[in-house]
């Protein structure tokens, strides 16, 4: 009987391993060209069958060259991490924030733990300008925070960033969310890599604390070495820094405001509108202690929002806004179904649902009546009517540019900071299922429903523009009361 159990054991353990080893991913797998273009086929043909807005901003001639050119580029095998480089060229093409192309699931899994070779640098980026903001060789004591950079392998700042824009798509012709999309974290690292590959080393070109030019070689980073030399401190001395020590307030969470009640201003940061962070509660609070204690000036800082649940955007605007408004003049799909239903992610819920909310009109698109028809109302019980200063960002995008479009202009609010990544005149999302390619199993964000917000503004392919530019507003009042989203007003 042991004999059997040992034996049942060894066979177990030898299937889990050969499994494991069957089912490891590796990334520097090739497809061959025939997988690739069936890939590509399909990737072209759902965009072409189901996405409502592919010529809202690119006529179809333009497309269609852009199309067939990447399919020309086919001519050898990819890897996935070149095949997706190659398909966020064409996609950025349609100007739709919201219609991205992410890696496969096994991919996504893969960089959760590996530590693989980047460069160092995280930068911010302006029209003229790339500034080093984080370097990664913390021992590094010439390209610190704030260093000017002039050059890269030779690569003005023009140069890299007219390269990158290609491949970070955003609404319309919103510029300024490309640039906070390649200054945002280790955005520019990634697409250096993917796109030029990475040598061992960079020629940086720089400005020194006198004024002048000097180059110096950057070494690639090396995450498994690093991580060697940082081990030299003891688990006990990482378990006596537990969650008990953690400090009483951070500024750091999603959501949270803070309270001067002497001098009757307050701040709300809000760094999401997805509905898992319970933010009707939050509001419910937050606009209930505005009115105990008299808040006359609040600062709403959404410059990190990139938007979520239309439904708890709209819940926002309704505490601050002074008249009825629409969601939407128009919200449509081009179709319930599609033939390629099967590589579209619950493509038969999203069939049902769309049975009962859409109609099809005269048009030929199936419109979501009730958002074209139905009229919001500002809230009764406490609503804010003191002065209002909205911050706002490139990285201001989706359900967050709804809610500081429907406020523009309004006499008590003023838009601060930079235009939105969002478009002002519309967007495509609402249900945006996930499309897996069969070979390569990358995956294609298709947003289904195109809307447009008010048919009366101007359709320019740009952001919600600020009312007045600031880069940066540094609020803080003494004696300040913090309402984290789980706590007590």
């Amino acid at each position: 009987m042991k004999i059997f159990v040992y034996l049942s054991l060894f066979y177990i353990v030898c299937f889990v391993s050969c499994k494991t080893e069957k089912d490891a991913y590796n990334p520097y797998k090739k497809f061959p060209p025939e997988k690739l273009k069936r890939d590509y086929q399909l990737f072209r043909n759902v965009l072409e069958d189901c996405h409502p807005s592919l010529y809202w901003y690119i006529s179809k001639d333009s497309l269609d060259y852009y199309f067939d050119y990447a399919y020309k580029q086919i001519k050898d095998s990819m890897t996935e991490t070149a095949f997706k480089t190659l398909l966020s060229y064409v996609i950025t093409k349609i100007d739709c924030g919201h219609t991205v192309v992410k890696s496969s699931k096994k991919f996504s899994k893969y960089l959760d733990t590996a530590q693989l070779r980047t460069f160092p640098l995280s930068l911010k980026f302006w029209e003229d300008t790339m500034v080093v903001t984080a370097n990664l060789n913390r021992k590094d004591s010439v390209l610190k925070r704030g260093v000017v950079l002039k050059s890269i392998n030779g690569m003005d700042q023009k140069q890299l960033k007219d390269t990158f824009f290609n491949y970070i798509a955003t609404d319309g012709y919103s510029i300024c969310g490309k640039y906070q999309s390649l200054s945002t974290g280790f955005a520019f690292a990634n697409l250096y890599k993917n796109v030029f590959g990475l040598p061992n080393s960079f020629d940086v070109q720089y400005i020194d604390s006198t004024g002048e030019e000097k180059k110096v070689n950057l070494p690639i980073y090396d995450f498994r070495s690093d991580t060697m030399n940082r081990m030299n401190f003891s688990v006990e001395h990482l378990t006596k820094h537990s969650k008990k020590n953690a400090p009483q307030f951070s500024f750091f969470l999603n959501t949270n405001l803070q309270l001067d009640t002497v001098n009757g201003n307050a701040f709300m940061t809000l760094n999401t509108f997805d509905r898992n962070n319970h933010l009707k509660k939050f509001f419910h609070k937050s606009f209930a202690a505005l009115d105990e204690n008299h808040i006359q000036n609040l600062i709403i800082d959404v410059r990190s929002n990139g938007g979520g649940d239309a439904g708890i955007s709209t819940l926002l605007t309704r505490y601050i806004i002074d008249k009825k408004f629409k969601l939407a003049d128009s919200l449509y799909a081009l179709n319930r179904k599609s033939k390629y239903d099967k590589y579209i992610e619950k493509s038969f819920l999203y069939y049902v649902m769309m049975l009962f909310v859409t109609k099809k009109h005269h048009d030929g698109k199936y419109h979501f009546g009730y958002f074209e028809r139905h009229y919001f109302s500002p809230k009764t019980n406490h609503h804010f009517d003191g002065k209002v200063y909205i911050l706002i960002g490139g990285n201001s995008f989706s359900a967050t540019t709804l809610f500081v479009g429907a406020v523009k202009g309004q006499k008590n609010v003023t838009l601060v900071g930079e235009e939105t990544g969002g478009g002002y005149y519309g967007n495509t999302a609402w249900i945006i299922p996930d499309v897996t390619l069969p070979n390569t199993k990358l995956r294609i964000r298709l947003p289904k429903f195109r809307l447009v917000v008010d048919k009366s503004r101007e359709k320019d392919g740009r952001g919600v523009m600020p009312d007045a530019v600031l880069y940066y507003l540094l609020w803080m009042a003494s004696g300040c009361t913090i309402f984290p989203r789980n706590s007590t007003a």
